[in-house]
């Protein structure tokens, strides 16, 4: 069970905007799939006099003094992703998940290189490729997409890279609720000499439990976030099992893309490696696929459009414009209203902006860390459903907002 304590600051404006935060998500259902719960462990560590310390470089190698204590901290961090995923080489030091990938992709190709990668109206994510992001804008991208039933064909992706010759492909997303395929992904790769990369930051949790396929035999570079399923400190991790690529990657972190290293997240995220590898962690992982799957089939046991059909992980997409006839910007404020809190998300052939867009994305991770169950995510289907079929009616807001507060009162974090 997980307990946070109200701070007491001097600057009381700060004070009071992250104690009103503290009760917002104990008073919210959380359903954004990129956000989880971090142990009290987690947070006292990201939270520690670490934050004083600079040290660029890495450990036993620092350009700075009195680097004895933050390098032990970054070894076990590394040591324990390493076991936790198998792996031979890993970096610890990115800041976010965008900036894993901006140096492992550095790592594989020259500037202006080719990029395949996954739509982001199909799932995959802005660093992948997206025009606006530094993937866009540095490098040369092209992008593959769904089939019309929202699935990955790899026949189709053979063809497309055969003519774009790309010179890196990246799979894995930020929205696609079904099983990846990393062998067919090498297979794709090999026969248009192209090198592979895969962002597990969604399903690195799954990945790590052995409850999704493993990238590593088959990829050059592996990137992932420490949040989400992996329950750690916000933050970015590389991994790979090539000398030559880690010594690149190790470069293009620091000091290509970095300065000195956040060594309060890097201890934060050592303390989550560390939970990952109890065997605990591997229950908690099937239980988020047990919700996301139960919770998912009430809306298609309601004739709701799910995309992709169904979800093999922790994640999938509901597309409110035909099951609602509301855009996911509308069905998001909606159901803000009665306290449930999820992100809009473009989905596949969508005709609305990103900003707007014609889907929700709906995950499991935050609340099945809370204590949360089959039927709890049962009940809240059918919350959900009476809120966008009747989403003006104030009588269903005011039922529905005193159900979720029932539902948050039972599995408290504070």
């Amino acid at each position: 069970m997980i307990k946070y304590q109200k701070i007491f600051l001097n600057d009381k404006e700060i004070e009071k905007a992250i104690n009103n935060e503290l009760i917002r998500q104990q008073d919210r259902i959380e359903l954004i799939a990129s956000e989880n719960y971090v142990s009290e462990d987690v947070l006292k560590a990201a939270g520690s006099i670490l934050t004083n310390k600079y040290g660029e470089g890495y450990p036993h190698k620092r350009y700075y003094g009195g680097c004895e204590n933050v390098d032990v901290i970054e070894e076990l961090a590394i040591e324990r992703l390493k076991k936790l995923f198998n792996v031979k080489y890993a970096n610890v030091q990115p800041y976010s998940g965008s900036v894993a990938n901006a140096a492992a992709i550095a790592s594989l190709i020259p500037k202006n290189g080719k990029i395949l990668g996954m739509s982001l109206s199909s799932g995959g994510h802005l660093s992948h490729g997206y025009k606006i992001s530094f993937s866009g804008y540095f490098y040369q991208t092209y992008f593959y997409d769904v089939d019309k039933n929202g699935i990955l064909d790899y026949d189709q992706i053979l063809e497309l890279a055969k003519k774009i010759k790309p010179d890196l492909i990246i799979c894995g997303a930020s929205a696609y609720s079904r099983i990846i395929d990393f062998k067919k992904f090498k297979e794709i790769a090999d026969q248009v000499g192209a090198k592979l990369m895969a962002d597990i930051a969604h399903i690195a949790g799954l990945v790590a439990t052995k409850l999704h396929p493993s990238p590593f035999e088959y990829c050059d570079v592996v990137t992932s976030t420490t949040h989400k399923t992996l329950r750690g400190a916000r933050g970015g991790i590389i991994m790979t099992n090539n000398s030559e690529v880690a010594q690149k990657v190790d470069r293009w972190v620091f000091p290509g893309y970095q300065g000195g290293p956040l060594f309060h997240q890097i201890a934060a995220k050592a303390v989550a490696f560390k939970e990952a590898l109890d065997p605990s962690f591997a229950i908690y992982q099937e239980q988020i696929i047990k919700n996301a799957k139960a919770f998912c089939n009430e809306f298609k046991l309601a004739n709701i459009e799910i995309v992709s059909g169904t979800t093999d992980n922790h994640l999938f997409m509901i597309n409110v414009k035909k099951s609602f006839n509301l855009t996911g910007k509308e069905a998001t404020e909606i159901l803000e209203r009665a306290n449930i809190t999820v992100n809009k998300n473009a989905i596949p052939n969508d005709l609305e902006s990103p900003q707007i867009t014609s889907g929700i994305r709906l995950g499991t991770p935050a609340m099945t860390t809370r204590g949360f169950k089959e039927e709890e995510f049962k009940t809240l289907a059918h919350i959900i459903i009476q809120l966008l079929q009747n989403p003006y009616d104030e009588n269903i807001i005011k039922k529905s907002k005193e159900e979720v507060s029932s539902l948050t009162s039972k599995f408290k974090i504070i």
